[in-house]
């Protein structure tokens, strides 16, 4: 065990990460040849367009230090605060981090809230400068940040370039002197954290584990301790670039079991592994619970595909444990499921992977969240969508979920930061200078208000420095109104929305703008409007796309002319009272981006 080294790398979104991962893959000759490739280990397709980190993956290098033979288990983490779930999870998994700082852009806010994650779980934290072979790097001023915030000296900050390889010796001479070795025993009962799994349609599912204590070999008899199944270990290795098979993993080590599991419900992340007939006597303490920020309903555009998609999302669990979802239904779109997200970009990343990765074509409704609505008697109901509330002749009063929101900022962005969250009708509770010129704001805001682009106006207004965290506080009285959105008079249940009385009438004009956008032109014009009620408070109108029935007119009388398009008009009239108006899925989601 002592030549086993865990650790991850953390940094805020766009720090070098996979780039530096990659140099460690080449250094330690883990990848070679053909393999090298830029970003190794960000294999989904997705990742690679978009340049981001969206899964954690782990992999295991071998190092020759002193004459010594030791082993590297490396979990590269994404950077994206809707991903810092799986942050949490690799960390749990670990003895040591690399935090890893820009040269140009120095300490950012996930920088910090990576940090004090690590912090938490008394971690070995190593921090490195990245790319300052960078002509706009400044070293000397971002190594002053970094003291600042860890504490540490000068001389413990590695530079590095994740590109030219610069540092990257050091850095694998550090992670050996200076984070510890696992701490196990290996002859105790077997007690294994799953921090990850995957689907293989051929295998079943495949659990990646982290042994804290004891040894799992090919062929155990082991159980998960949550769901109390037992299986047979199948096939038991380590991660490399491929899964590589082993006759057992050791005490420390990092590792994969495929055990021929098929149902998802069976693997939970942050479950413990033991051995039938020696158990250990307690279950690791798992990860906390995950909480979801944003809700929204997932429908299939074929309706036979509902017991599809709920398979696709099972899976999609396993392999993204920060996704919630629970069954529902909506008048326009049928069966669907309520899923809970992290944030905007971990709902249109779900999306595009059922899309990708089990191809299934999904509607997704704006996202929003529950209220407590109340009746003349006195009775409370939870309303989750604007669909399933009653009429509002019999609603006494409406309460909305409020969050105690803490935001950590520069005292630069004060002023922009409490602007903002003014305008969502937040409370200001208190504020508190941390250190030098950080500070922390404490604000009661609706949860309905910051669900849609709070957090991506909050990082816009301070540069990314703003780290935000929150937790549920109350149900508070509002005065809450459905704006319902018509089509050619028909009403669309899953573009309406529950929104504030003063925020109404704005909100309504942009939707129909929005929509006007949107909506491809039919042969005859479409009505878009927003209500209240019965009171229309918007509209717009999608043009007719006409044939010019003239063309053939030259000369003549305008009698003529007249009398042909009386008869496209009648035509157009008669199409109208059957057109149907087909909604793109892009007009479901640019509620979202209506700023």
């Amino acid at each position: 065990m002592k030549y086993i080294r865990n650790f991850c790398i953390i940094a805020h979104i766009d720090h070098g990460k996979s780039t530096l991962a990659d140099r460690l893959l080449e250094y330690t000759r883990t990848v070679e040849g053909k393999d090298l490739q830029a970003q190794v280990l960000d294999n989904m397709d997705l990742e690679r367009e978009r340049g981001i980190t969206i899964k954690s993956h782990a992999i295991q290098m071998e190092y020759i230090y002193k004459g010594e033979n030791y082993t590297l288990n490396l979990i590269d983490t994404p950077g994206h605060v809707d991903f810092s779930y799986e942050v949490s999870r690799s960390i749990a998994a670990c003895e040591g981090v690399l935090l890893i700082v820009d040269a140009a852009q120095g300490i950012q806010a996930q920088t910090i809230s990576n940090l004090y994650m690590a912090i938490e779980h008394n971690l070995e934290i190593i921090p490195i400068l990245n790319k300052i072979d960078l002509p706009s790097a400044m070293p000397e001023e971002v190594e002053d940040q970094i003291v600042e915030l860890l504490g540490c000296s000068r001389s413990e900050i590695i530079r590095a370039s994740g590109k030219t390889g610069e540092g990257v010796y050091e850095i694998l001479d550090t992670i050996i002197e200076k984070i510890p070795a696992p701490q196990g025993d290996p002859d105790a009962p077997l007690q294994a954290l799953i921090f990850d799994s995957v689907f293989n349609p051929f295998r079943g599912i495949i659990s990646y584990f982290k042994i804290v204590n004891g040894i799992v070999s090919k062929g155990d008899l082991v159980k998960f301790v949550a769901t109390g199944k037992e299986y047979n270990a199948d096939e038991v290795g380590i991660l490399k670039l491929e899964m590589v098979p082993k006759e057992q993993v050791t005490c420390g080590n990092v590792g994969y079991i495929i055990s021929g599991i098929k149902t998802s419900k069976e693997v939970k992340v942050g479950d413990t592994i033991t051995h039938v007939k020696r158990p250990c006597i307690k279950a690791i303490a798992g990860f906390e619970e995950v909480k979801p920020m944003v809700f929204a309903g997932v429908y299939p555009i074929d309706s036979e595909d509902f017991e599809n998609l709920r398979s696709s999302l099972e899976k999609l669990q396993l392999n993204d444990a920060s996704l919630t979802f629970q069954p529902e239904s909506s008048v326009a779109l049928g069966f669907g499921f309520r899923c809970g997200f992290l944030g905007l970009l971990h709902m249109e990343i779900v999306q595009e992977r059922l899309d990708r990765e089990f191809n299934m074509d999904v509607i997704t409704t704006v996202p929003n969240v529950s209220y407590k609505v109340f009746d003349k008697h006195g009775n409370c109901k939870e309303v989750h969508n604007p669909a399933g509330l009653p009429d509002p002749t019999l609603i006494d009063h409406i309460e909305e979920p409020f969050i105690r929101a803490s935001v950590i900022t520069r005292t630069l962005y004060i002023g922009p930061i409490m602007t903002l969250c003014l305008g969502k009708r937040g409370v200001l509770v208190r504020q508190d200078y941390i250190s030098g010129d950080r500070i922390e704001i404490i604000y009661d805001l609706p949860l309905g208000e910051i669900v849609i682009d709070f957090y991506d106006k909050l990082k816009s207004i301070s540069k990314g420095y703003a780290s935000f965290d929150y937790h549920m506080h109350d149900f508070r009285p509002s005065r809450l109104i459905k704006l319902d959105i018509l089509l050619n008079g028909e009403q669309v249940d899953a573009l309406s929305t529950l929104t504030h009385v003063d925020n109404a009438a704005a909100f309504g004009r942009r939707m129909c703008e929005k929509l006007k956008e949107l909506i491809p032109r039919q042969q005859f014009d479409v009505a878009i409007q927003a209500a209240i009620g019965a009171k229309i408070i918007a509209r717009e109108t999608v043009k007719a796309v006409r044939k010019d029935v003239t063309a053939k007119c030259y000369g003549g009388d305008i009698t003529r002319k007249r009398k042909l398009l009386e008869k496209q008009k009648e035509g157009k009239k008669r199409m109208k009272q059957v057109g149907n108006v087909e909604i793109p899925q892009k007009a479901f989601l640019a509620v979202l981006k209506l700023d």
